[in-house]
């Protein structure tokens, strides 16, 4: 079973390893860690305001990230969910405890939307967003505030009670 944490900076080299591993490897992405400088300053970027980041564990390897962006207004964008591919699935529950743990904070910090950015390929991502409560927007009803990756092609909506 995965353990959820928040980031620790000790983190980073694994956390870079696997977003883009996922990103390159499995899915063709051409991106580069220069492309997402977010992922060079996770403290300076994520871990500000209602913001926050957590990776998931099994034993000693890092397996998954979350993070939280606040956007302002009561909103914050959903970031850089990754899952190890042995890690998927309902078995291992790694995802879920991921955005369970994210979802808990958000409401804590008093966050009321949040909203996400993903890839027509991650297919397996949709069908999670929304089984989760998450409703697909256009992406001209995206806040202005809302940090848009290039590759980002479908988005959605999260409002918390």
């Amino acid at each position: 079973m995965a353990r959820i944490a928040p980031f620790a900076p000790a983190d980073q080299p694994a956390v870079l390893d696997l977003i883009l591993s996922i990103q390159r490897d499995e899915y063709g992405i051409a991106i580069t860690a220069e492309d997402q400088p977010d992922l060079a300053d996770i403290p300076g970027f994520y871990l500000t305001g209602a913001g926050g980041f957590w990776v998931a564990r099994d034993d000693d390897r890092l397996v998954g990230t979350i993070a939280l962006r606040d956007i302002g207004d009561g909103g914050a964008a959903l970031r850089k969910m990754f899952v190890a591919p042995s890690h998927r699935g309902g078995v291992t529950g790694v995802a879920q405890a991921l955005l369970d743990a994210l979802l808990v904070a958000a409401r804590d910090r008093g966050l009321t939307h949040i909203w996400l950015g993903t890839t027509d390929r991650f297919r397996a991502a949709h069908r999670f967003y929304e089984k989760n409560g998450f409703d697909p927007v256009a992406a001209d009803a995206l806040p202005a505030s809302f940090p848009r990756m290039a590759v980002d092609s479908r988005f959605y909506t999260l409002t918390l009670g």
